[in-house]
C-alpha cells in the first residue's frame, strides 16, 4: 500500500506507532542500525515508507514523499534486553499479520512497561559478578570475596534506591563507586590484604560496556555525531566511577595505592568465575532467564581460549582478548539477528570478564598518587601509570574490534546476499 493513498488519520497513527517502536529500541540498547531497520520494516507493514534519523536526544521519523514527520525525544541511556525482545516480537507479529495493525501501538506500550530485573535478582547478581571478577584477578581468600560481594550488593541496593529519586543515570555509578571506596578503605585500615581488588571489583560491574560497543559501531558506520556522543557518555561514567572510588578512600582518610600484576588462577576456576560474571551482567540487562545459558556458555568458552593464549602460549592480554572477542562476535552475531536481541548487550555480557577495569582503576590510582607525591615521584610510578593506561586502552580496542568486526562483515555479506536475490 502506498503512503499517499492512506487515510490521513491512519497515516498519522502509523507514523506514531513506528516512532514509538524506534524510540523504545533506541533507548533500551539496540544498535542504531538494527533500530532503523526494525522501524522501517514496521512502517512498511503499517502501510507507510519511513526514514528513521536517530540522534543523541531524539529520533526523527519521516514519511518519504511527504513533508510529514515526527520528532520524538530519545536518549540511549539504558540497556533492557527484555523490553527490546518484547518490542521486536510485536514488530514481527505485525509484519507476519498475526497482530492487527490497530493493536500494535497498545502492544508497544505494554512492552515499554515491562519491569526490569527485580531488586533481589539485581543485588544478588551484582554481588556474584563482583566476587567472580575478584576470583578472575586472583583473589581466592573467602574473606576478601565476601567483602567484595557485600560491597557490590550495598552498591546495587543504593543504585536501585537512587533510581526512585533521580532519573540522572550518572548519579548511580558515582554513589556505588563511592561505597566501594569506603568499604575498601575501611577494610584496609583493618589490615586486610588485597585492598585494591576489594575496591576495583565492585566498580568493574559499573563499566558501561554496551555503550562503548554501540558507540564504536556507530563510528564504524560513519554515524560520527551519535558515535562520539555514545563514547563521551561512556567516558563520563568511567570518570565518575574513578572519582567516586577515590573520594571514598579520601572520606575514610586513606589512599588507594597502585598494585602489581595479578596472579593467574587455574583454568577451571577461571572459566567458572567467567560464567558467573556473565550471568550477573545478564541480570543487569534484564535478560530473560531462558536466554541466559547461551551467553554464559559463550563467555566460558571465550575465557578458556583467552586463558590458553595468555597463560599457556604466553601471548599478551590484548592479543588473547582480541582472538576471544572475535570468536564471541562470530558466534553471537547470527543468534542476535535471529532472536532480534541487542548485539552490544549480549556480546558484552559474554566478554565482561575481560574488561580491563583493574588496569584502568590502577592507572587512576597512580595518577592520584603522582599528584600527592609531586616532583619527587619515582620513575617506576610513571612507568606503572603508563603501562596500566596503555594496557587498558589496548584491551578495550581489542574487545571493540574483535566484537564489531564479525558484526560488520556479517551485515555486509547479508546485504550482498539479499541484493543478489
Amino acid at each position: 500500500m502506498e503512503t499517499p493513498h492512506l487515510d490521513p488519520s491512519h497515516r498519522e497513527a502509523a507514523l506514531k506507532t513506528t516512532a514509538l517502536a524506534a524510540t523504545l529500541l533506541f533507548a533500551h540498547g539496540q544498535t542504531t542500525e538494527r533500530t532503523v531497520i526494525a522501524a522501517e520494516r514496521l512502517g512498511r507493514a503499517l502501510g507507510i515508507t519511513v526514514r528513521v534519523l536517530p540522534y543523541w536526544g531524539e529520533i526523527t521519523v519521516e514519511i518519504e514523499g511527504t513533508p510529514i514527520s515526527q520528532i520524538v525525544p530519545a536518549k540511549p541511556l539504558g540497556v533492557d534486553m527484555g523490553r527490546v525482545l518484547a518490542v521486536t516480537t510485536v514488530i514481527d507479529q505485525v509484519c507476519d499479520g498475526t497482530l492487527p495493525s490497530d493493536a500494535a501501538h497498545s502492544a508497544l506500550i505494554s512492552a515499554s512497561r515491562l519491569p526490569p530485573a527485580s531488586t533481589a535478582r539485581f543485588t544478588l547478581f551484582a554481588a556474584l559478578g563482583a566476587a567472580s571478577l575478584g576470583v578472575i584477578f586472583g583473589a581466592l581468600e573467602a574473606t576478601i570475596l565476601l567483602l567484595i560481594a557485600a560491597s557490590a550488593a550495598i552498591g546495587a541496593l543504593a543504585r536501585r534506591w537512587l533510581s526512585g529519586f533521580s532519573a540522572n543515570p550518572l548519579v548511580q555509578p558515582l554513589c556505588a563507586a563511592l561505597i566501594a571506596g569506603i568499604v575498601a578503605a575501611a577494610a584496609g585500615r583493618s589490615g586486610l590484604p588485597a585492598i585494591s581488588l576489594v575496591a576495583f571489583c565492585p566498580c568493574m560491574v559499573l563499566v558501561p560496556g554496551p555503550h562503548i560497543l554501540n558507540g564504536a559501531i556507530d563510528l564504524a558506520r560513519t554515524r560520527m555525531a551519535l558515535g562520539i556522543a555514545r563514547l563521551a557518555y561512556a567516558a563520563v561514567i568511567v570518570v565518575l566511577i574513578c572519582a567516586g572510588l577515590l573520594c571514598g578512600f579520601a572520606a575514610v582518610g586513606a589512599e588507594l595505592a597502585t598494585t602489581g600484576s595479578t596472579r593467574p588462577v587455574p583454568l577451571a576456576v577461571d572459566v567458572i568465575a567467567a560464567g558467573c560474571a556473565v550471568a550477573s551482567f545478564g541480570a543487569f540487562f534484564s535478560m530473560p532467564w531462558l536466554l541466559l545459558p547461551f551467553p554464559i556458555a559463550v563467555g566460558m568458552f571465550a575465557h578458556a581460549v583467552r586463558w590458553a593464549l595468555v597463560v599457556v602460549a604466553g601471548e599478551s592480554a590484548a592479543t588473547g582478548t582480541l582472538v576471544s572477542c572475535m570468536l564471541v562476535g562470530i558466534i553471537v552475531t547470527p543468534v542476535v539477528d535471529r532472536l532480534h536481541l541487542p548485539f552490544a548487550a549480549l556480546a558484552f555480557s559474554a566478554v565482561v570478564s575481560m574488561m580491563p577495569g583493574f588496569f584502568l582503576f590502577n592507572a587512576a590510582a597512580g595518577l592520584v598518587e603522582l599528584v600527592s607525591i609531586g616532583p619527587s615521584a619515582p620513575a617506576s610510578l610513571l612507568t606503572g601509570i603508563a603501562a596500566n593506561g596503555v594496557t587498558a586502552f589496548l584491551i578495550i580496542m581489542a574487545m571493540t574490534v574483535g566484537l564489531i568486526l564479525p558484526r560488520m562483515l556479517f551485515d555486509r555479506f547479508s546485504s550482498a546476499r539479499q541484493q543478489s536475490r
